[in-house]
């Protein structure tokens, strides 16, 4: 062996002297790796029809936890709406009141105004009001045996008697002495209990609202703050835009439709005066009532007042249709716009439907609240919905 070859052979056992020594052998050299985790078996709806009972229970009790929550809601309803229509009023209530703070009169100083102004006009409508209509009431009760008298003169009456024989006197006869008679009145109080309950229930309701809304007017920007902050803190800014914008709009709408049934009532009034037609402050509070519905209030109210006045001269109602249907253009073409310019503009066939839809769920009042809502529906689909849309290429 050669010098090189000895030196070659030396160089390779201290090589594998210095090499790292191969991990000893697995004794499965099958499993290279970890075992496998077992995943469970999946649960599906399917699995649970092996226990029918516990099944059937958990649906039952849901059921029945649903029909006590809508039965809940159900019974709150009324809660529900003396809020909304609080709110309403609050809101309708602060143009006047930052109108009055513009004036450097304190916001509380400029609450007690408002209110306390509200409160003479609503005691002075009920003071009009409730006399007249018990003074009526008196008065026809008064006149039935002459109303009867004057309808026996009359040729529907000979017709119904040619029809019906001399029984027609007889019904005639009944009714008076049932309506005439005193010892009748206890099978009347019924129905005059449950319309005094339903007048006292509506009085509550209203003094109720009141209540509401002046604490909701005197904390109104408490809550708006607290509203803003359930936003997202990137949003707070935009909501807070978008909630000024429709709470000032919903105010202006709502002490505009007053101003304008507030023009409605004074031009019922002066014209019924002039005509020398009966009952002018009467109609007029009718007017303001009327009127106050959106869209159709004022047409109604044209029907109602003509068909009043009718009874009394058929001159006098052609006059006071005639005059009223003028007004109506007047103020649908230049008291509206001067009105409502601060208020959003609502289409014509969405007002129809949204007073409609309002009406149906919560009667009058609910289409009064029906086109702010619908007003503040079409502004957040244009500065919410729309730009989202536009955004999306």
């Amino acid at each position: 062996m050669t010098e090189a070859s000895r030196r070659s052979l030396s160089r390779r056992a201290k090589k594998s002297a210095t090499a790292t020594p191969a991990p000893p052998a697995s004794p499965n050299p099958v499993a290279t790796g970890p075992a496998p985790v077992e995943a469970p078996l999946e649960r599906t709806f399917w699995t649970h029809l092996n226990r029918p009972f516990g099944v059937g229970f958990l649906l039952t009790a849901g059921a029945l936890l649903a029909i006590g929550l809508g039965a809940a809601v159900t019974s709150l309803a009324t809660i529900w709406i003396y809020i909304a229509f609080a709110l309403f009023a609050a809101l309708g209530l602060d143009p006047v009141v930052r109108s009055l703070q513009r004036r450097h009169v304190p916001r509380t100083w400029g609450i007690v105004i408002v209110y306390s102004v509200f409160t003479l006009l609503l005691v002075g409508v009920m003071w009009l009001v409730v006399p007249t209509v018990i003074r009526q009431i008196a008065q026809f009760l008064d006149s039935i045996p002459t109303m009867i008298a004057d309808f026996q003169n009359t040729d529907a009456y000979a017709w119904l008697r040619d029809q019906f024989g001399d029984q027609v006197p007889v019904w005639l006869d009944q009714l008076q002495a049932f309506i005439t008679n005193p010892n009748n009145i206890a099978t009347i109080g019924g129905g005059v209990l449950q319309v005094g309950v339903g007048i006292a229930t509506t009085i509550s309701g209203i003094i109720i609202i009141i209540v509401l809304s002046l604490y909701f007017l005197a904390s109104l920007d408490q809550m708006k703050s607290a509203f803003y902050r359930l936003a997202p803190a990137r949003n707070r800014e935009f909501v807070g835009e978008m909630t000024e914008e429709i709470t000032g709009s919903v105010g202006s709408y709502l002490m505009g439709m007053v101003v304008l049934a507030f023009f409605n009532s004074v031009i019922t009034f002066i014209l019924y005066s002039i005509l020398g037609l009966p009952f002018p402050l009467l109609l007029a509070v009718v007017a303001f009532c009327l009127t106050i519905i959106p869209l159709v209030g004022t047409v109604i109210f044209w029907i109602v007042g003509t068909v009043v006045a009718l009874f009394s001269s058929p001159i006098a109602a052609l006059v006071f249709g005639v005059l009223y249907l003028i007004y109506m253009q007047l103020e649908a073409y230049v008291l509206t716009p001067k009105v409502m310019n601060k208020a959003i503009a609502v289409p014509g066939s969405l007002v129809v439907i949204g007073a409609l839809v309002g009406g149906t769920l919560m009667g009058l009042l609910g289409a009064l609240v029906a086109i702010p809502v619908t007003a503040s529906i079409l502004l957040i689909i244009k500065k919410v919905f729309i730009p989202r849309q536009d955004a999306k290429l």
